[in-house]
């Protein structure tokens, strides 16, 4: 059983936001992994029976496959994140593939103890409900992109949120694994980011890609990252750098009992359901 100080909470914010007693109820679940690129976390139908917590610049997404080998990301989750069991509380089956794209080390669960662990703390509760909004507001806005902007917009949109989660404007992202995430062939996005690169607002490099301008590109993206961005700050109380990089979220203190209560009296079903 690890014990509370070898378990790197720090690496991943969620985690990071917990006081020492709600890390005391996950702690002795955790169990440290390391992920190479192309890790298949879970496949569609799986049972999702485990809850990942990206580390450090490690970075997973969530990917629906199609007809004819296609696929594409519905939302990206790093650090500030978690993967599987979250929203649905595990064990249903997955909708999505879920693919690590940035290598790195991973927390690992099973969803039935960060279940209790909920169950034993409001707190805790309340942080992974507010994320779990937040990571289906990142769905919804993908699928409305997805929908109703230019493929040159949603290749900004994709690269901010990946300079998000890794503080960095050269991002390890190879042209495969993008064409793949947008759901395009190769050789329609190497057109497309010859064009980005034109108007100055990327280098294509061998295995990356350099995002030169920050302020140009959120003018040059659509809507939709700023608006997921927005919605993470408010309800997250998100901290981040003038780059864009995120460094911190808040775990609100929740009461597991209303004040007019006593001591003794346990929580009514609207408290407790939180």
């Amino acid at each position: 059983m690890p014990s509370h100080n070898s378990i790197p909470f720090e690496g991943n914010l969620l985690l990071d936001a917990l006081g020492a007693r709600d890390r005391a109820l996950l702690a002795p679940h955790l169990v440290l992994a390391e992920c190479p690129r192309g890790t298949v976390l879970f496949e569609v139908d799986d049972d999702v029976s485990q809850v990942t917590f990206p580390l450090h610049r490690t970075i997973a997404a969530l990917i629906v496959p199609l007809r004819g080998g296609r696929t594409v990301e519905t939302a990206t989750v790093g650090h500030e994140g978690a993967i599987g069991g979250v929203v649905s509380q595990g064990y249903l089956p997955a909708f999505t593939r879920c693919v690590v794209q940035i290598e790195g080390a991973v927390l690992r669960m099973d969803a039935d103890r960060l279940r209790e662990a909920k169950r034993a703390s409001p707190t805790l509760d309340d942080l992974f409900v507010r994320y779990a909004d937040c990571l289906l507001a990142q769905i919804l806005q993908s699928v409305a992109c997805n929908a109703a902007h230019p493929i040159e917009q949603r290749v900004v949109r994709w690269l901010l949120s990946l300079q998000d989660r890794l503080g960095t404007d050269a991002l390890p992202v190879t042209q495969n694994m993008l064409a793949s995430m947008l759901g395009v062939g190769r050789s329609y996005l190497t057109g497309v980011l010859g064009t980005l690169q034109d108007q100055g607002l990327i280098v294509v490099g061998r295995g990356r890609i350099h995002l030169l301008d920050r302020t140009r590109a959120e003018a040059a993206c659509c809507e939709c990252h700023a608006r997921v961005r927005r919605h993470f700050m408010s309800v997250m109380g998100a901290v981040s750098t003038p780059d864009g990089e995120i460094l911190a979220v808040e775990a609100t203190a929740v009461s597991s009992e209303p004040s007019s209560r006593s001591e003794n009296c346990p929580p009514g079903p609207q408290e407790a359901a939180r």
